[in-house]
């Protein structure tokens, strides 16, 4: 994988039971019991696809979390080669650490703010044992069960651009105008287009932008029946996007925000 990689999604929730009932119903996904590999006791849980592989993991917030102001959401991690040495770079660009790193049998991770203080995850992953050249699956721009688009609101939608070109290799060849709304940046990113940026709403709740991400499911009419039938809120849609999917934005039973994409269905 290269530098700006989306290798990992993690959702940080107060109830990963009721994250895996809610999921379960809405993606399809089956959340596995707490991992005993992690530092610290924290109940950290894997998320499972039907096909067998990974689609990130779920972590329970404890309350020092939470008294340090951390929230129900979905974060990513970005592919770095070096966690120290982009960390450096980042912050003497404006980000901010905001968990400093940490050294996990998976690799090294660090949990950073970009300027306008949007949190995310960057990593330096080991392969597993006797898989020297395993590679995440967990973004894939079709696939049910993955994540299928990355979208930021950001505050500052220039510096954005600028800051993730400069520190993880984002391209941004082509714009969508939405009218009012401002411009759809469309990311490129080693001969794949990950999502887009776009400037955040003024009436957007919150300072600080945020990533969201679309996990793909075969039907959005079904998944958005699911979504109300298990305590989500639908905030927007189902709308039709180009290329002739369509997508619902919910929130989850705790307020973590999300998207689905696929076929409208029924």
């Amino acid at each position: 994988m290269s530098t700006g990689s989306f290798i990992w999604y993690e959702l940080m929730t107060h109830d990963p039971d009721a994250a895996a009932k809610f999921y379960g119903a809405v993606v399809g996904w089956k959340i596995s019991a707490p991992s005993e590999s992690m530092p610290s006791g924290q109940d950290y849980r894997m998320i499972m696809r039907g096909d067998g592989g990974s689609a990130g993991g779920v972590l329970r917030l404890s309350q020092d979390m939470v008294q340090h102001g951390a929230q129900p959401c979905w974060l990513g991690y970005l592919h770095v080669a070096d966690v120290d040495a982009s960390i450096q770079a980042m912050v003497a660009d404006g980000a901010r650490v905001l968990m400093p790193r940490m050294d996990l049998p998976v690799g090294k991770i660090a949990m950073v703010a970009d300027p306008m203080g949007t949190p995310f995850y960057v990593m330096a992953p080991i392969p597993p044992p006797g898989k020297p050249d395993a590679k995440s699956d967990v973004f894939d721009v079709k696939a049910s069960q993955r994540i299928r688009w990355n979208e930021l609101a950001s505050p500052d939608l220039t510096r954005a651009k600028t800051f993730y070109a400069k520190h993880f290799h984002f391209q941004f060849n082509e714009v969508m105008p939405m009218g009012p709304m401002g411009d759809y940046c469309f990311v490129d990113h080693d001969g794949v287009r990950l999502g887009a940026i776009m400037q955040k709403p003024a009436e957007g709740p919150g300072p600080t932008g945020t990533w969201l991400f679309y996990f793909g499911v075969p039907s959005v009419a079904e998944a958005q029946r699911a979504i109300t039938a298990n305590g989500g809120k639908v905030l927007q849609g189902p709308h039709e996007v180009p290329g002739g999917d369509w997508i619902v934005v919910a929130t989850d039973p705790s307020g973590a925000a999300f998207g689905v994409v696929g076929s409208k269905g029924e």
